[in-house]
């Protein structure tokens, strides 16, 4: 595993992996703190946290899901332990040890790793987690597995994501969702993406929830659509994990750019009780 370690700050490096390249970039100076986007989502999903990070002293890694973003569409498989895997590796080549900050499926990903390697993460903070699956109505999972079909998937996500960004809109929403689609365009991240939408199982974060032995955040948007009652699911895995749970008022699956002005404090409070010489 090796990463080129003469690129400049906030350029993009990469981390070597078996089947493909990971995307990353590296700001700031301080004790480490991993930002991993969920799926289908570029790692500028955190472009109004890493700053705040930053100038608080830490040292901020935000990295593309394989698959994704400026990481290669070579990888042969996808979902939530390759995903962990990955997050292990990079926090390996860092000098970890870290606190994973992870949105959606990278939640439930950051869960697996600290169970797997605890001596790699000093605490979690998990955005919109998926860390079990969801109840759904019958024929659901086939019907998102028939949305998400390379073939179309970038104009349907195009179509879906306002509504996975209920509530307040990113200031520079219409942007962003322009590079989004853009990549999803591209038929191997299409397929990549796909790919990783159907491998999504969440069963395997379920079943280490109870070895996990770190600081937890739990950070949920109040309208968050991905699940049925956001605020009972939050509750549910901070008492499973013995977390704190921070409601993100007027904000969907993505409170982190939706409302960075609530969300960065409180991503900020966690990483002192966790880095006390910070």
């Amino acid at each position: 595993m090796t990463t080129d370690q003469n690129a400049t700050p906030g350029a993009t490096r990469y981390l070597v992996r078996e089947d493909g390249r990971i995307a990353y970039d590296v700001q700031g100076t301080g004790p480490l703190v991993v930002l991993v986007p969920g799926m289908a989502e570029l790692r500028s999903s955190y472009r109004f946290l890493v700053p705040v990070l930053v100038a608080a002293g830490y040292t901020v890694a935000s990295t593309d899901l394989r698959g994704h973003g400026d990481s290669d569409t070579t990888f042969t498989s996808y979902g939530g332990p390759q995903t962990a895997s990955d997050i292990g590796a990079l926090i390996d080549e860092l000098g970890g040890p870290a606190v994973v900050v992870g949105n959606s499926l990278a939640a439930g990903a950051a869960v697996i790793l600290a169970a797997d390697r605890p001596e790699l993460v000093t605490g979690l903070v998990l955005i919109g987690p998926f860390v079990r699956n969801a109840a759904s109505a019958p024929g659901m999972t086939a019907l998102f597995h028939a949305m998400v079909a390379p073939l179309w998937v970038a104009p349907v996500w195009k179509a879906y994501l306002p509504s996975l960004n209920a509530g307040t809109k990113p200031v520079d929403f219409a942007d962003y969702r322009t590079k989004v689609v853009a990549k999803l365009r591209d038929p191997a991240y299409g397929k990549a993406f796909s790919q990783t939408a159907r491998s999504a199982d969440h069963a395997f974060a379920e079943r280490r929830l109870a070895e996990v032995d770190v600081p937890v955040l739990v950070i949920m948007g109040e309208k968050d659509p991905d699940f049925t009652d956001p605020a009972a699911e939050a509750a549910w895995i901070g008492e499973a994990l013995r977390g704190t749970v921070v409601m993100v008022p007027d904000a969907g699956h993505y409170p982190q750019a939706q409302r960075p002005e609530l969300t960065g404090p409180a991503v900020l409070g966690f990483l002192s009780s966790v880095h006390t010489d910070a």
